[in-house]
């Protein structure tokens, strides 16, 4: 397939190990793009997108996931540059921008002028990682979910998906979609929560994507009228500690800078920044 000036083409079956090896350099920053190549083979149609490789010297450089979300991988600044390139022929197809902070900047810069303005544009997001166990005394209570669990477990993703991004996922009929992801994480044991004596939940988090190296944490969710107990606190160490016994050795996460209290629960617990992202939202 013929690449653009610039070594831009859509990657293939054919790329999928030089597109790992390109991804596993920082296999943590990573593990979202490294769990969509691993689990569609980078096939268009289970990718629902593409997969964008920028080339130098016929060696993969830099890599580009072009779904939902648009997230830059091991890309430079010059890199991101030459996939805004490629996005403006095609025009905005993404909700979403998302990835380290540089990288998403420079791909912005060279797409805002045609993509319109976004609802929402977050510059700093510090990028967390836990490689040990957790420095406080996980809460016992935290479990997986199952089925069983869907009726107090769903509206409480639903509240924080709204808190968080500002818009619920069941806009525009999105309901069912919504539901039916829940449900996929529920089934694949990646979901987490703890509920009291009356059977309400209290705590939760997902695992949104996982390798063999790490794992990223969303949907971190305490009830407005439960926080400040040190549910958050003694829940996440409960999942550090079932994810990297579990499911991969390094956890990971990233957060809104100005959320104080949601980052001093995660130092708290032994996460440490490893890097920064950003996030466009449409």
């Amino acid at each position: 397939m013929l690449t653009t000036r610039h070594g831009v083409r859509p990657l293939g079956a054919a790329d999928l190990d030089a597109f790992l090896e390109l991804a596993r350099r920082d296999p943590v920053v990573n593990v979202f793009a490294d769990y969509r190549a691993t689990t569609t083979n980078l096939e268009p149609r289970w990718l629902g997108g593409e997969m964008w490789g920028r080339f130098e010297s016929g060696e993969l450089a830099a890599a580009c996931h072009v779904g939902a979300n648009l997230v830059p991988v091991s890309a430079s600044v010059d890199d991101a540059a030459a996939f805004a390139e490629r996005a403006l022929a095609r025009g905005r197809t993404v909700s979403t921008i998302v990835g380290p902070q540089e990288a998403v900047r420079s791909f912005w810069n060279g797409v805002a002028g045609s993509w319109g303005q976004p609802r929402e544009a977050r510059w700093d997001q510090p990028h967390l990682e836990i490689a040990a166990g957790p420095l406080v005394a996980p809460d016992p209570l935290v479990r997986r979910t199952t089925r069983e669990d869907m009726a107090e477990l769903y509206p409480a993703c639903v509240a924080m998906y709204t808190e968080e991004v500002g818009v619920s996922p069941e806009y525009g009929g999105g309901a069912d979609l919504y539901r039916a992801r829940v449900a996929q994480l529920v089934n694949r044991g990646w979901s987490f929560a703890r509920f009291d004596d009356q059977g309400r939940l209290v705590f939760k988090a997902e695992v949104a994507c996982a390798t063999p190296y790490a794992a990223q944490v969303q949907g971190v969710f305490v009830p407005a009228d439960r926080r400040g107990l040190g549910l958050a606190t003694a829940g996440m160490a409960a999942v550090v500690q079932l994810v990297r016994r579990e499911i991969a050795p390094v956890v990971s996460l990233y957060v809104n800078d100005w959320n104080t209290s949601a980052r001093a629960v995660y130092e708290r617990v032994g996460f440490r920044e490893t890097a920064r992202f950003a996030t466009v939202m449409f």
